[in-house]
């Protein structure tokens, strides 16, 4: 049998999107390195259009041409090993699809590589974990426009659905959806944090209970804020341990792991120049996070400040939840920001409305809050900063006062607050005229002569700035 597409790595992911595409009307021949893995999946499929495979040649044997080869393997290593196996046994137009998280600079490097031996590949991010693989994940696929046109009728038919529009678009060339899904999961990270703290000050502050907790985030997932992360937050606090009978949440340990893409993010963000200090803080807070032990250490040294809150309760979650709106507003505005500066270093033509309009449904982000993002850049695709779009801009005045009192009140109670505050501060400095940066080009040019420009005339200037200085140079 001559299958319509070949997938390579039969892990959750991988078996997902293979039943995905076989239930989309598409046959499937798959191949894992573990060859039990191959059949039992295969075996436990009877009757579906999936083609069992026990080697890299069998499999592009039985892929119609131009191949159309998806590898759902570990980013890194795995993937440029499959790539070499596959290289002598593919013919010049093939594609060769990474779906997995690779870091875009890897993409880069791969596109170039097989595009000077005539092969074609797309480097794609799938967001939405195992569900969406299976019912439909939000698709950013960059590569080639000829390559992708190829295998747009698989990606539109497997993707979720939101407006009535498959969450899939042509992102841009080599490295770019990569590169988008990468600042996605940044985003994501973003999300989390501000939802995690948002969690700890109700909960340190007002000492509220695991259904009120559910109460408050499930009335909030029916406004403003309605999105899958506040969804599940809502769910999680209905478990309760079947052991202790205590809510699941709080025997869960506080070590919050990553598998990497919010740091690159961050590394990304400083080699471009693009301030993302939420995403930033996000990444911080789980990299803290694990100094468990340090932490429980510090905490019988280093004593919180004293005193509880005394306010209204009702007035202090009101503050979260508008706090909680204003400053993912500011996280998003730097992740968009972000993809500008992304779109301007590598020449990818990012299309920032569309981009929002594909992590409407089946990512983690998907959010009402992206319908009015998609819409901001529908009114003007140049935006500068999300900031600065009406609908946003009003917005996050009227709820700017909420998180500063948020952000007071964690900081009088000694809860931390590491997105919360940076969310604020880059609002605050994003709309400052003049910033302190004079006084540190003050300093640069006093202690290494790296000089200064000035407010009142063009020009790159030098300071003497000690007595004895100005003495030798008069």
């Amino acid at each position: 049998m001559v299958n319509q597409l070949g997938l390579i790595g039969l892990a959750v992911m991988g078996q997902n999107l293979v039943l995905n595409m076989e239930r989309n009307g598409f046959s499937v021949a798959v191949y894992n390195r573990t060859s039990s893995v191959t059949q039992e999946f295969v075996s436990s499929q009877p009757g579906k259009k999936l083609t069992a495979c026990y080697s890299v040649a069998d499999l592009v044997t039985a892929v119609e041409r131009p191949r159309k080869i998806m590898l759902m393997v570990k980013a890194g290593d795995p993937v440029d090993q499959v790539i070499e196996q596959l290289k002598p046994l593919l013919e010049p137009g093939d594609i060769i699809i990474d779906g997995g998280n690779s870091f875009f600079k890897d993409t880069e490097r791969r596109a170039a590589s097989l595009e000077a031996v005539g092969l074609r590949y797309i480097g794609t991010g799938v967001s939405g974990g195992e569900e969406g693989a299976l019912w439909g994940p939000a698709i950013m696929p960059g590569g080639q426009p000829e390559a992708y046109a190829l295998v747009e009728p698989v990606f539109r038919a497997i993707a979720a659905q939101a407006e009535g529009q498959p969450c899939v678009t042509y992102i841009g060339p080599r490295g770019a959806g990569h590169y988008v899904k990468m600042v996605h999961n940044g985003i994501e990270y973003g999300d989390m944090q501000l939802i995690a703290e948002a969690y700890d000050i109700m909960h340190r502050a007002l000492d509220l209970s695991s259904q009120e907790l559910h109460d408050i985030f499930a009335e909030w997932n029916r406004g403003e804020l309605k999105s899958y992360l506040i969804e599940i937050t809502r769910d999680i606090f209905t478990v309760n341990d079947p052991e202790t009978g205590a809510p699941l949440v709080d025997v869960i340990l506080d070590e919050a792991q990553q598998k990497g893409t919010g740091k690159w993010t961050s590394q990304s963000a400083l080699d471009l120049g693009a301030p993302i200090p939420t995403i930033n803080a996000a990444v911080e807070s789980r990299i803290i996070s694990a100094y468990k032990a340090e932490r429980v250490a510090a905490s019988a040294q280093l004593n919180s400040p004293a005193g509880t809150f005394s306010g209204s309760k009702q007035a202090l979650i009101e503050d979260v939840r508008a706090a909680l709106y204003a400053a993912k507003i500011c996280s998003y505005a730097q992740g968009m920001a972000l993809l500008k500066a992304a779109s301007e270093e590598f020449k990818y033509n990012l299309q920032y409305g569309k981009i929002a309009a594909i992590w409407r449904g089946g990512c983690i982000i998907r959010a009402v809050f992206l319908n009015d993002i998609t819409a901001a850049f529908e009114r003007n695709p140049n935006l500068t900063n999300l900031l600065l779009d009406p609908y946003f801009k009003e917005a996050i005045l009227a709820r700017q006062a909420a998180l500063r009192r948020i952000v007071q009140t964690a900081i009088g109670l000694g809860i931390p607050c590491l997105a919360f505050s940076s969310a604020l501060a880059y609002f605050d400095a994003y709309r400052s005229a003049r910033l302190p940066a004079n006084l540190t080009q003050a300093q640069r040019d006093y202690f290494g002569a790296h000089t200064y420009r000035r407010t009142d005339r063009e020009g790159s200037f030098h300071t003497e700035w000690t007595s004895s200085e100005r003495a030798r140079e008069e």
